[in-house]
């Protein structure tokens, strides 16, 4: 892997907070993603799956991760399966985790580290002392899944080979425990954002009338690549013009002109978490009255809605109060008439025709991470804060985005060094 070897304790704590959280006499087990096709004998890079991640660190294809915390005999309480490897893989696909490079990373000692072929014969010592099967599936409330998955897979085999085991899910236990961030991964996620102020900063100096959307791609993954990412954590959006009225345009085709703005979602992975950053700049380095008035008021309401973030608060109400704000700003810039806002039906607001998504979302290893919107804001949970203006009728599309974590005594941005403030950027993109 490109990123710094990473401590074993995060993991081993990860799984001693799941194990809180079982039932007793409660089995678990998680599968790594598999690597899918493109076409012929092409495939797409390697992307582990989260769950399997956080709880053991490994970042390799065909794994998988047994847990039964309870279990009566101590060697049989978590179980680590990994793909041997041989002198012909080494030779076309590379180095392989050995036993000891995964005790390292996992914290799982030797002895509980097996090879793939010794699955069934390890898991029939496990499954029958087991009350509680919790088996994993994507439940992410904006997921489609179309394709079968090698857990979707798994929960077909198992049920075939043991139909009269209880099954639990295993989904809602992660995203709890997920959307509370440890002190590492607090610090990975900083690492991942200091890479993409750099980016941005390169960028400031980079883009100028006639550019093309790509060359600016281009520069990014450049930044990204030279300080250990994998790459972009998500699909960059680099919307010239009024490309940038189109919440998810990825195509960064077109050519940036004098007098437009280019509005830049990007972010950087490292160790698979995700910085979330957007900028929006004016292509010649100067922002005309009409976009600065626009542009101050998109950072006004971030501003606003960073301090709203709290703990105890509900997520529903909080970005109802982010709407709030973005209406007076609405109202100043004559886009909404303060007359019919008072006479609006309070579940169709008509700020959602110039602001139509949501201002925040959690972050950690998947950009829109898992966790439960029902549930009270707490220290150690991440957000995204990310208002935007979109006027297509003046081709003016503006988006302002940070990273923040919760605290006992309040919230900290993590982006606090990225340039946002306007006459910041003028500045940087005239030296």
């Amino acid at each position: 892997m490109r990123y710094l070897p990473l401590d074993s304790s995060l993991f081993i704590k990860n799984r001693q907070r799941l194990a809180t959280r079982l039932k007793p006499r409660s089995l678990v087990v998680l599968n790594a993603n598999d690597i899918l096709p493109t076409n012929a004998d092409g495939t797409m890079a390697f992307r582990q799956n989260n769950d399997l991640f956080y709880l053991s660190g490994v970042d390799q294809e065909e794994t998988r991760l047994v847990l039964f915390p309870d279990h009566p005999d101590p060697k049989f309480r978590e179980a680590l399966f990994l793909r041997e490897t041989s002198e012909l893989i080494e030779i076309w696909e590379g180095h392989k985790l050995t036993k000891a490079e995964a005790e390292q990373l996992t914290g799982i000692p030797q002895s509980r580290i097996y090879w793939n072929n010794q699955f069934e014969q390890i898991f029939g010592q496990m499954v029958f002392e087991a009350e509680h099967i919790y088996l994993n599936t994507n439940e992410h409330t904006r997921a489609t899944v179309d394709v079968q998955t090698r857990d979707a897979r798994y929960i077909d085999q198992f049920r075939q080979l043991y139909p009269l085991h209880h099954l639990e899910r295993l989904a809602p236990l992660m995203h709890y425990l997920r959307a509370i961030k440890q002190p590492q991964e607090v610090q990975l996620l900083q690492t991942a954002i200091d890479t993409t102020e750099k980016m941005f900063r390169r960028l400031l100096g980079f883009i100028k009338p006639g550019v093309w959307e790509y060359e600016i791609e281009a520069e990014m993954m450049h930044e990204f690549l030279r300080n250990r990412s994998r790459g972009a954590a998500y699909s960059p959006i680099i919307a010239s013009g009024a490309n940038a009225c189109v919440l998810h345009y990825i195509d960064n085709s077109q050519q940036c002109q004098d007098g437009d703005l280019v509005l830049l979602d990007l972010g950087a992975e490292y160790a698979n978490y995700n910085a979330d950053m957007t900028r929006t700049v004016p292509v010649n380095g100067r922002f005309t009255e009409r976009q600065r008035a626009v542009y101050d008021a998109v950072l006004r309401v971030m501003n606003e809605a960073k301090q709203m973030l709290r703990p105890g608060n509900l997520w529903d109400d909080y970005h109802r109060e982010v709407g709030k704000v973005m209406e007076s700003e609405l109202i100043g810039l004559g886009l909404l008439d303060r007359a019919a806002v008072e006479k609006q039906d309070p579940d169709a607001p008509l700020y959602k025709k110039y602001f139509m998504h949501g201002t925040s979302h959690f972050l950690g290893l998947d950009v829109h991470d898992v966790g439960n919107k029902y549930r009270k804001m707490e220290p150690g949970m991440v957000f995204t804060v990310e208002p935007g203006i979109y006027i297509r009728d003046e081709k003016i599309g503006i988006r302002l985005e940070n990273n923040v974590i919760l605290t006992e005594s309040g919230n900290i941005d993590l982006m606090a060094n990225i340039p946002v403030v306007a006459d910041e950027i003028e500045e940087l993109m005239n030296r």
